[in-house]
This record gives C-alpha cells, sequence and structure tokens, in this order.
C-alpha cells in the first residue's frame, strides 16, 4: 500500500481559486528594538564580569600576577551574561537556536584559504598604518604581553580564539545583518565595522589611526561575513589576522592592531 504524500498547506484561497503565496520571511528576523536592547544591557553584563571576577578573587584570597589575569576572565564572563541574554531573547521571542541565528554555519570555504584571507588582511592594514604614520602601539594591550609567561600566554589564547568569536558573534552575527538590510551591502558592512574600531580605541592609548586601522579590519571580516553567509568565517579570518598580529609585536616590537 502506498503512502500519501503531504503537501504544504499553501495558505487560503482567495475568490478566483489562486492560493496567497506566504509572506518572504525577513532576515534577519530580529529587528531594532532587539538591538537596542542588548546595547543597553551590554555594559552592565562587563561591569556584573568585573564584579563577579573582583568577588571570586576577594573570596579566594587570590592576587592576579598580571593584568591580563584579571582582565581576560572580565571580558569574557561579560560576553557569556551578554550572549546569554540574547539568546533568551532568540528563544522567547522567536523561537530560534542561537549559533544558527548568528550565522555560525559551514564556511563554505577551505579553511586554508580563511586563513591566507586573515593574513593577507593583516599585510593590508599594515600597510594603511605605514601610510597614514600610525605611532608605536600604546596601551594596555601592549602592558598586558609585558606581563609574565602565564599572562603572555593568556593574552595570546584569549586574542586568538575568544576575542575573534565573541566579537564576530557580536558584530557580524548579530549587528551587520540588520544594517545591510536596512541600508544596504555596503553601507551595512561599514557601519558595523565603525563602532567595532571604536570598541578598541581606548586599548591603544586612545589612537584614532589605530582605531581606523581596527575599523578597515572589521570590514574585511563584515565582507567575509557578507561573501560566505558565515560568521564562523568571518571569525576564523580575524582569529588568523590577530595571529599575526601577535607575531608581529613579538618579533618585532610593533603590532598590527585586531
Amino acid at each position: 500500500m502506498s503512502e500519501e504524500l503531504e503537501l504544504p498547506d499553501p495558505g487560503p484561497v482567495p475568490e478566483g481559486g489562486v492560493p496567497t503565496p506566504p509572506a518572504p520571511e525577513r532576515v534577519p528576523f530580529w529587528g531594532y528594538s532587539d538591538l537596542f536592547l542588548v546595547a543597553g544591557i551590554s555594559l552592565p553584563c562587563m561591569f556584573a564580569g568585573i564584579l563577579l571576577v573582583k568577588l571570586a578573587m576577594k573570596l579566594l584570597h587570590w592576587h592576579a600576577a598580571a593584568p591580563a589575569e584579571e582582565a581576560v576572565p572580565e571580558t569574557l564572563i561579560g560576553y557569556a551574561l551578554l550572549f546569554g541574554a540574547l539568546l533568551v531573547i532568540l528563544r522567547v521571542q522567536y523561537d530560534r537556536p542561537f549559533w544558527r541565528s548568528l550565522g555560525w554555519d559551514s564556511t563554505g570555504i577551505p579553511f586554508l584559504w580563511n586563513v591566507i584571507a586573515g593574513l593577507g588582511s593583516a599585510l593590508a592594514v599594515g600597510l594603511v598604518g605605514h601610510l597614514i604614520a600610525t605611532p608605536p602601539t600604546s596601551g594596555p594591550i601592549v602592558e598586558m604581553i609585558k606581563g609574565p609567561a602565564a599572562s603572555l600566554v593568556v593574552v595570546t589564547l584569549f586574542g586568538t580564539i575568544g576575542a575573534p568569536v565573541c566579537e564576530e558573534l557580536a558584530f557580524r552575527g548579530f549587528l551587520q545583518p540588520l544594517l545591510v538590510r536596512s541600508f544596504g551591502t555596503v553601507a551595512g558592512i561599514l557601519l558595523a565595522a565603525a563602532p567595532f574600531g571604536m570598541l578598541h580605541y581606548w586599548e591603544y592609548n586612545e589612537s584614532w589611526r589605530s582605531a581606523l586601522q581596527i575599523g578597515l579590519a572589521g570590514a574585511t571580516f563584515g565582507w567575509m561575513r557578507q561573501a560566505t553567509g558565515s560568521t564562523r568565517a568571518a571569525a576564523i579570518m580575524h582569529a588568523s589576522f590577530n595571529a599575526l598580529s601577535f607575531v608581529s609585536l613579538f618579533t618585532q616590537g610593533r603590532n598590527l592592531p585586531h
């Protein structure tokens, strides 16, 4: 006995017998009210990360040997709280999964080419820094690098794994699709890259040239996200970019901003 094939419901059939096609889904499905909510809770989440780490240090009578040993856990906890809130929004408001909604899918390109794209971006951004006479890097990031070996390992792991994943989920996974939908591809990529650059402004001793370089790097990550549809691809490119930045800093005493 053959089974009958169950076809999807075509929707209501108006007079005349022609079914009304379903409305196309809005991409992304979230809106600016969600963006403003997430932006509004971002600073409280980061402050909560700081307070939780300081409280744990006090209870455990532990003193950080270097700034990175305190700053990195604070940042990771802050991002975890922020993404936890975003997960609740996506699940409760839209009944959608977190990772897939933010484009954490297959990159669609070979891993090696993804890495090469990040290295190429780092070299190009470094050339821009040379042309605009970006001063030698200084600020909290450099101070962390000068710490003991354990601190160096913590900063390197965070810079090449933690930061790329968290920042790409926030800027290219959540923010950029909304801006691209509203303003078009080029404007959306650039508008998402601008706050990304400003996020790092204070990390590099308030250097607008360094912030500009980082913003340009963010635009290249945004291009990867748009070209592949994958936030994971942007994160791999970002990680490769940062890795070359750290190599440059360690071997030459200079830095290509991340």
